[in-house]
């Protein structure tokens, strides 16, 4: 294990496989020809856009669904939240999601709030989880959409989907859209249960500046990118064929499922056991992510300390803003200002050996007892 990196924060971002690289390279060399021209050249990329599309879908094992190719989860989350409420505000102007979401997700129904839309943020329990019988309670007949991850990417909570999926089915004006970004790969989902999803090409082995909504064909948004019509006219610009052949790799390749459950017991079982330590995580959380905070030293000089012996773990969420005032998701489940800001996640992936985290715990244990 000698100069050998440790990476431990593969929910912010993984290292793209080389396959995916090789793919990407060779669709950009000989199948450079823009999908939306008539002649050979475009054709041929049609021709492996349509293929990428179809092979998506069927690694998801959804049909009457469509693949909309984006940049990122981020842009898919927001062209599946306000495309989809913009459409559809005159069946109700009632939304619905959760007090966890992801940025991208909280950031586009604060925007929707401040168009006039009626905003229900549902609390989730101490374990980061929000029932079905939450949601029940939260529906009236102006309700038109419920968001609701299938996993929380801080502390990897996992939402009962199906559940809340047969409450939202009993309101016709209402859809579920689900954001799967840190599900894919990682949960036996059926993915059927969500009338829109997503993904993102780097949480997955692919490339950054890629993503997709996938969503049931008979949906229909307002494009939040407007221009010459490709995507359906849902989301207009130059597609990168490349970038959809790439993600549909990733994605094919993550299926079937690893279980990993394994590696997260022996993290629970030995971080259990430092002193300083509270964990926010458990053993019925997604095992490919654990988090927990100090209760005695600093998590960001922590982080700091372990990163120079080459192990990378996260303090808070990539995704947050560099102002962000702590974990508002560690809050929301019920702990401390302090434990919220300190905390770090420590996140796998399915290379990650048992090994990585015998070394990770055994630093980790030196820098506590070392570090003042």
């Amino acid at each position: 294990m000698a100069n050998r990196i440790i990476y431990l924060d593969n929910a912010a971002t993984t290292k793209p496989n080389q396959d995916v690289v090789a793919l990407y390279n060779d669709i950009e060399i000989n199948h450079f020809g823009n999908s939306s021209s008539i002649h050979g050249l475009g054709v041929d990329s049609l021709k492996y856009l349509n293929a990428a599309r179809e092979l998506i879908l069927n690694s998801f094992k959804v049909k009457n669904y469509k693949v909309y190719f984006t940049g990122s989860s981020t842009e898919a989350n927001n062209l599946a939240i306000k495309g989809y409420c913009y459409n559809h505000a005159n069946r109700g102007k009632h939304i619905i999601t959760t007090n966890i979401e992801h940025p991208s997700v909280l950031e586009c129904f604060r925007a929707l709030e401040n168009d006039g839309f009626k905003v229900t943020y549902l609390r989730v329990n101490a374990q980061g989880i929000v029932t079905a019988e939450d949601v029940k309670n939260a529906m009236t007949n102006e309700t038109i959409l419920v968001s609701i991850m299938a996993v929380n990417n801080e502390i990897g909570s996992i939402n009962p989907i199906k559940e809340i999926k047969e409450v939202v089915s009993k309101f016709p004006k209402a859809v579920l859209h689900v954001d799967t970004t840190q599900a894919v790969g990682k949960l036996n989902l059926d993915y059927n249960n969500c009338d829109m999803f997503v993904v993102s090409s780097h949480k997955i082995h692919g490339l950054k500046g890629s993503g997709a909504l996938i969503a049931k064909s008979n949906i229909v948004f307002d494009p939040v990118i407007n221009g010459g019509g490709q995507e359906e006219g849902m989301r207009s610009g130059t597609v990168s064929v490349a970038h959809a052949c790439a993600l549909a790799k990733a994605v094919k390749n993550l299926f079937p499922l690893k279980n990993i459950r394994d590696l997260q017991a022996f993290l629970l079982k030995n971080l259990n056991i430092l002193d300083g330590i509270e964990m926010n995580s458990n053993d019925k959380c997604l095992p490919y992510i654990v988090n927990f905070s100090l209760t005695k030293k600093k998590a960001s000089v922590v982080v700091e300390a372990l990163s120079n012996k080459g192990i990378y773990v996260s303090s808070v969420s990539a995704c947050n803003s560099k102002g962000e005032s702590g974990s508002y998701v560690v809050r929301a489940i019920g702990k401390s200002d302090e434990l919220a800001h300190n905390t770090i996640r420590v996140s796998l992936d399915n290379q990650t050996a048992l090994e990585e985290l015998e070394i990770f715990i055994s630093t980790l244990k030196d820098i506590l007892e070392t570090i003042k």
